[in-house]
């Protein structure tokens, strides 16, 4: 568990490491309840089996869902990876906390949840994939990955210091995680938040995992082709189509032993990290095989061997069959699912040895557990990967919360819930007053009322998305969804309104917006969308 490096506060924390398990029992009985918030990084709800089981079996995840509640309409504010993990800290939109895009840093001087709790008498730690370019404030402990982090070998900044630790980044987190647990100070209740690099691009899955998917064959959505024929310019000119936008090296892997030794044996400059999710949009395959030469030579000489084993059987695959066009399209989402899905796997695996280790302490049944991502992802609708997009794919990410003694086991919400909820609902939970400026609500009682939401719960979610031109290059849009339209409005450089009919059309292919038979809900629809601007301060979006 490498206490000795990454515990440098357990002397600090461990004065009732010597109690008796009767004396800590005592103590946890007058308590409030702990909080572990966990999140992962893409992790969309295709690849979660209680919700979807088309894929994959995610038990450890499902065991939340069943002993607890699972959301099935939360949604994100912005879907890009700071601007999330900033509106969750804060409770408040990006316009109004600050991160509007990953090229921005978290202004650390605003009231961020985790300070209320360590106020309140909690236990703070935060461990794992950060990304927001400052220092946490608000932790007794913190551990947490540069930048994207890497899933080889990665290095972590601990409390203000560099260390490199040995391994998968999935297990080595929840190393950190567990043994933050293991010497906490048992008189205090504590926060944990648990947060997972995968299973972010470029998906490289644990030594354990490698090939584990090789001879399944997924499902493809039905829109794997889609031709983007009743949308406009917005849907056409991203950059992030399975078909044109993922790179044979980086994404797909497709670089073998003999490559690999060959990029050995050439003088190389290291590729400074991108400020954005993983380097240059130019399609220039010299670069891309640098890109992932560096990733792979984090790996033991091992680990190498075991990797190029497998791969090997993808190289020569590819260059045997020679695919093109939609043929092309199908071969590459495969490659794509086998490898984003076997990360999701460590990820179940590694909520379960953290389930083990709470129910082994006792702690279990004291402890709210919540379990979301940064946002949802496109596994191959639209032709998609990536998110960004106020798609339903995008737009939605899981919510899965377990607390036996506040949590009916078993609840499944329609309710609209937003992870601007979440600071408000953690807070609720302890006990501790929710400040005014919070633009979320506490999601306690639509819990509480066994996951119906209350009359006076809210009929739409609003969204706003910032970050272009730029990585992906999905064009700025915000918008409104209700449980049954949606509206979106594309600015900056186009001026273009989409209308998705979620009943007939869930899979948003039409857009209805110019239709006779919608002038209604468009009229409703927009008058909606302004009564959410001016509510939650957004009233002049297209000059952010």
């Amino acid at each position: 568990m490498r206490k000795e490096k990454t515990l440098l506060f357990i002397g600090l924390l461990a004065l009732a490491a010597g109690v008796s398990s009767c004396t800590q029992q005592k103590a946890t009985d007058g308590k409030k309840p702990n909080i572990i918030f966990i999140m992962t990084d893409d992790h969309t709800t295709q690849a979660l089996s209680a919700y979807d089981k088309r894929f994959i079996e995610t038990p450890n995840l499902d065991r939340l869902a069943d002993e607890g509640i699972k959301f099935n309409n939360c949604f994100v504010t912005n879907a890009v990876c700071g601007p999330s993990r900033a509106v969750i800290l804060t409770g408040k939109y990006s316009h109004i906390n600050g991160l509007t895009d990953n090229h921005t840093v978290f202004d650390s001087t605003q009231t961020i949840y985790p300070q209320l709790l360590k106020e309140a008498g909690y236990q703070t730690a935060m461990i794992g994939k950060w990304h927001l370019g400052s220092t946490p404030v608000g932790f007794d402990y913190y551990s947490i990955l540069p930048n994207q982090g890497e899933y080889y070998q990665p290095v972590f900044i601990e409390n203000g210091k560099e260390v490199q630790e040995k391994g998968y980044v999935t297990d080595v987190v929840t190393d950190k995680a567990i043994g933050f647990l293991d010497e906490r100070d048992r008189e205090k209740p504590f926060l944990l938040i648990y947060q997972q690099k995968a299973p972010h691009r470029n998906w490289l899955p644990a030594q354990r995992h490698l090939g584990m998917f090789d001879d399944t064959v997924f499902e493809e959505p039905s829109n794997l082709l889609d031709d983007y024929a009743h949308r406009g310019r917005a849907a056409k000119e991203q950059l992030m189509a399975i078909s044109k936008d993922m790179w044979n090296a980086w994404d797909l892997k497709l670089m073998s032993s003999e490559d690999l030794e060959a990029m050995a044996k050439k003088p190389i400059t290291k590729i400074a990290d991108a400020k954005d999710d993983d380097f240059t949009q130019a399609n220039d395959k010299s670069l891309d095989q640098q890109r992932f030469f560096q990733v792979f030579n984090r790996m033991t000489s091992e680990e190498k061997a075991a990797w190029t084993k497998v791969y090997n059987k993808r190289v020569a695959e590819y260059k045997r069959l020679n695919l093109k066009g939609d043929d092309l399209v199908r071969w590459k989402y495969q490659q794509y699912m086998k490898d984003y899905l076997a990360c999701v796997v460590a990820v179940d695996e590694n909520v379960g040895r953290l389930l083990d280790y709470l129910e082994k302490e006792g702690e279990l049944d004291n402890t709210i557990i919540v379990y979301t991502s940064d946002q949802g992802f496109f596994l191959g609708e639209h032709g998609y990967f990536d998110k960004r997009m106020m798609y339903e794919e995008s737009l939605r990410t899981p919510l899965l919360i377990r607390y036996p003694k506040g949590i009916k086991k078993g609840l499944v919400s329609d309710a609209l819930a937003m992870n601007v909820d979440f600071a408000p609902t953690l807070l609720d939970y302890a006990g501790v007053t929710i400040p005014k400026d919070m633009q979320g609500v506490s999601l306690k009682p639509v819990i509480d009322n066994e996951g119906k939401a209350l009359p006076d719960w809210r009929d739409a979610v609003y969204y706003h998305y910032y970050e272009y031109p730029s990585w992906h290059m999905v064009k700025r849009h915000y918008g409104i969804r209700t449980d049954r339209y949606k509206l979106i409005h594309f600015y900056n450089d186009i001026d273009e309104w989409e209308l998705y009919d979620l009943k007939k059309d869930p899979k948003e292919m039409r857009n209805v917006y110019g239709e006779a038979d919608y002038a209604e809900v468009v009229q409703l629809m927009h008058t909606q969308l302004k009564a959410l601007q001016q509510q939650y301060g957004d009233t002049n979006p297209t000059e952010q």
